[in-house]
């Protein structure tokens, strides 16, 4: 088999391929035998009729067909295979010669076009500049963080009086379309300003007190209605405000390991600087990220776009959101797909140049760090990935993560006040990186050896 690639577009192909007759031979036997089990002919047991009168009763040409139709995958592999184009879409298939079938000599040619991943040209991404905020902890953060543990601790107790923000209260709500109860509720738990139900909640309940009612227009975020206009009434049963416990020593015993309070708030301080840190980690990652997407160009196709958002709207998808199916929404949803095939692109071309692999130890903190995303138990996750042949992307996942850590740990990166930031707590060197890979990232994912000079850890 002859296979060539044509380059229609920075993100397409045309593949030629020519396969002779000696290769397509089998595949015409095969036919032979698919086509003598689904006739009956008398005399002949079903599966034995011979080829002559196969060609008899449903002519060669027939099997001819049914052969080219079950081959022309295998041979497409193949030709993908010989001329290591990287596939993105379906392929659309043109036959444009085959051979006569009267004929024991000839060629099978057809033309496949397909939208690939695109080559980009990576420039110098050593020392890319990039500003955060500065890390500077205050008493005020050990004061929250203190509050949010005494929070934690906190009791409710009824109040006589109106409600305010961050009060909790039980209430009752009664949905209406055109004067019609749609959907009702009794009893529920809601804390004033979450903004966790509906829409205009917090506003109408603010103010309230116990057995007051209030009246306001919404849209609906679940059941058969989702997405419809409705009025609202909501009636609050009760007011209660958290009772913080005392910050003393007696406290800080309750609540940590420490005897004093003041041991406490230095631990909650030291905690408070470390997450500015880490803020200031997170911020430079993003944005050492937005820069490459602004160094490297990448043309996104359109076979990716339209299939985004053709699941993204899809029924089985819209989960009540077809209200939702909007010119804006299906504008975001294109510049987040584009984004996203970027970001893959580049950051996969630098895991290439940086010869990035994945080891056992690293696949396993990502199962279970997103396991811990989705409230799973890491086994259970383990498995549904695997069953669901979703290994070879987490590998890639991982891959990419440590390719960014690449650039970021080559970054030079300086805060608001033009101190320079130092990284190396999210940055460890090639030396820290395991020893083998995984058995499963070797079966889901061509992998390389580990020679990493950055593995990242935020």
């Amino acid at each position: 088999m002859k296979s060539a690639v044509e380059n229609l577009t920075a993100t397409r192909v045309k593949l030629n391929v020519e396969v002779p007759f000696e290769e397509l031979k089998p595949s015409i036997d095969a036919a032979y035998k698919t086509v003598a089990s689904q006739i009956q002919v008398p005399g002949f047991r079903k599966g034995k009729v011979p080829s002559k009168l196969i060609d008899q009763r449903v002519g060669r040409g027939y099997v001819l067909e049914t052969a080219i139709n079950d081959g022309l995958n295998g041979w497409y592999q193949a030709a993908v295979q010989e001329t290591g184009v990287r596939p993105l879409s379906r392929p659309e298939v043109e036959i444009t010669e085959v051979p006569d079938p009267s004929a024991t000599d000839g060629e099978l040619k057809f033309q496949v076009e397909v939208d690939v991943r695109p080559e980009v040209e990576l420039p110098d991404y050593a020392g890319i500049k990039v500003e955060v905020a500065a890390a500077e902890s205050s008493d005020a953060d050990v004061d929250k963080a203190l509050d949010e543990l005494r929070g934690r601790f906190g009791t409710l107790k009824s109040v006589d009086r109106p409600a305010k923000n961050d009060d909790f209260l039980t209430i009752d709500i009664t949905a209406l379309i055109d004067g019609a109860e749609v959907d009702s509720a009794s009893g529920l738990s809601y804390q004033v300003g979450a903004g966790t139900m509906l829409e205009g909640l917090d506003e109408a309940v603010s103010g309230l007190s116990a057995d007051e009612e209030a009246i306001f227009d919404t849209t609906l975020v679940g059941g058969e209605h989702a997405g419809e206009a409705a009025q609202v009434k909501v009636v609050v049963k009760a007011v209660k405000e958290r009772e913080l416990p005392e910050a003393n020593d007696d406290f800080a015993q309750l609540a940590s390991e420490f005897d004093t309070l003041a041991e406490l708030r230095e631990d909650l301080a030291k905690q408070a600087a470390e997450s500015k840190v880490v803020g200031q980690g997170v911020e430079a990652r993003d944005k050492v990220l937005d820069k490459l997407v602004e160094m490297i160009e990448v043309p996104v196709p359109d076979s990716v776009i339209e299939e985004q958002l053709e699941q993204h709207f899809s029924p089985e998808n819209s989960h009540g959101e077809g209200e939702h199916d909007t010119e804006e929404h299906r504008e975001e949803v294109k510049a987040n797909t584009a984004r996203a095939f970027q970001n893959e692109i580049i950051l996969d071309a630098i895991a290439d140049k940086e010869e990035v692999g994945v080891n056992q130890s690293e696949l396993i903190d990502y199962i279970v760090s997103t396991a811990s995303q989705y409230g799973m138990d890491p086994n259970q996750f383990a498995q549904i990935i695997d069953q669901s042949g979703q290994v070879p992307m987490m590998v890639s996942e991982v891959r990419r993560r440590k390719a960014l850590a690449v650039v970021l740990g080559q970054a030079e990166v300086v805060d608001t006040e033009g101190n320079k930031v130092d990284l190396s707590d999210f940055v460890r060197p090639a030396g820290e990186v395991a020893e083998a890979p995984a058995e499963e990232a070797e079966e889901a994912a061509e992998t390389v050896a580990s020679d990493d000079p950055a593995a990242v850890k935020f």
